[in-house]
């Protein structure tokens, strides 16, 4: 690691935390060495997070510096006032997927909305900055990224590129001010309007600001009237298991997976529809297995349904390094994306996975976003809209009587992990020559 330029990391999500924010951060920590960079990372001591998986913590290297710095987060007095009240724990980010809210639950949502800006992480910025300016200094650090949502990381960003000058690269993974997450909150037009400033002090102060896609690369460009870098998520190779089958073997069940959170903006119950209308009468057997959190609106039609509750199953969630045995055993892999305001720009993280694993994908969302693009490029499978239940049920249909699997070999190179990495490490390096 000798000989190299330090660049401090500031995300919220880490190891044991699981989803496609952790991998993103990950992976390039993995490779950024590779490219002359060493990551120091800083992430709080106790986030609050439900999903976790432990084998991701073996991807850290022992060689990394990683900081933990406690954060205070409100989620634990909503925990303990609800508690308090109803008598039972209660998980603060399952309470807008609630379809009956108390005054309780209505109150906190209003207060999460208009007193906390721009997030519950808010609270972690001020001491933050202070600690790391000291770490700054003792590390010879030379650049500094922060990655959000939360958007509170980028607050740390600023205010250490205000106090110590050093370029800063803010990364976006999901918007700001018009991320669709905020639509889902009763948010006054005042605290709409202070999002927008904090986001406008960001995009004028970042060296540079990079995005996952190029709808929201177009997007972000109009609002901060500037350019914008886009780096996408991506796959690395080395997680296919040794010996890994690009298709499926001839035979037994057709099986479709999903793999991922079924939540309120990720619909799955058209492509339902389409699945027992394609399947009811089938002499194969078929199965549809969902790996991952799914809601309970979801579970709730499956199990009133006599037909879907025999042919579909809840895996929950399982480590990242299991999910391969459950692509390994499909036939197609189901994609779904939201249904919002931001849905052409949604490319989730595990679609690059998808991808590589060879299996045909079928997809709900925008049939003219950039998932949608991505997959049309490699040949990979087909996205329908949420509407097209007719379409989908024939699609499947075909693809249970094709005689082999329809996947194989694709060139996704441009979005190896590795390559990616690279792209970024540039960027680094033009601030670094900049003011050299």
């Amino acid at each position: 690691m000798e000989n190299k330029n330090k660049v401090l990391i500031i995300t919220y999500y880490w190891p044991p935390s699981a989803g496609s924010g952790v991998q993103r951060w990950l992976k390039f920590s993995k490779y950024l060495p590779e490219f002359g960079w060493e990551p120091v990372i800083f992430t709080p001591e106790n986030p609050d997070f439900d999903l976790k998986d432990e084998t991701m913590q073996k991807e850290v290297s022992p060689h990394w510096e990683v900081i933990k710095f406690p954060i205070w987060e409100p989620y634990g007095v909503f925990r303990f006032l609800k508690k308090k009240k109803e008598g039972k724990a209660a998980d603060p980010s399952k309470l807008i997927e609630k379809r009956k809210k108390n005054w309780f639950d209505q109150t906190a949502i209003w207060l999460r909305a208009n007193a906390i800006v721009p997030d519950p992480r808010v609270f972690w910025v001020k001491p933050s900055v202070e600690f790391l300016e000291e770490v700054i200094n003792k590390n010879g650090i030379k650049a500094i990224i922060t990655t959000g949502p939360p958007h509170s990381m980028h607050l740390i960003g600023r205010n250490l590129k205000r106090k110590t000058g050093l370029p800063w690269i803010a990364d976006f993974r999901d918007p700001w001010s018009t991320w669709e997450f905020l639509d889902t909150l009763p948010m006054m037009k005042s605290i709409r309007k202070r999002h927008e400033k904090l986001e406008r002090s960001v995009f004028r102060e970042a060296e540079k600001v990079v995005t996952i896609s190029p709808t929201f690369q177009d997007e972000l460009q109009k609002i901060a009237h500037r350019d914008i870098d886009l780096i996408t998520n991506g796959f690395d190779s080395t997680d296919l298991p040794s010996g890994f089958k690009q298709e499926k073997e001839t035979g037994g069940d057709f099986e479709i997976v999903y793999t991922g959170i079924i939540d309120a903006i990720r619909n799955p119950i058209p492509f339902l529809k389409a699945f027992k209308q394609a399947f009811m009468h089938a002499k194969r057997g078929v199965k549809l297995t969902f790996v991952g959190h799914v809601s309970e609106k979801v579970t709730h039609v499956i199990e009133e349904d006599n037909w879907l509750s025999q042919h579909v199953e809840f895996a929950g969630y399982v480590p990242h390094e299991q999910v391969f045995s459950f692509y390994e055993r499909a036939d197609m892999l189901l994609l779904i994306l939201t249904n919002t305001k931001n849905a052409k720009g949604n490319i989730p993280g595990k679609l690059f996975e998808y991808i590589a694993t060879g299996r045909t994908i079928i997809a709900l969302g925008d049939p003219m976003g950039d998932a949608a693009k991505i997959i049309s490029e490699a040949g990979a499978g087909r996205v329908f809209s949420h509407e097209a239940v007719q379409e989908v049920e024939a699609y499947l249909s075909d693809q249970a009587n094709a005689s082999r699997s329809q996947g194989g070999s694709r060139d996704i190179s441009r979005f190896e992990r590795k390559t990616l990495t690279k792209k970024l490490a540039q960027l680094l390096n033009e601030q670094i020559d900049t003011i050299s």
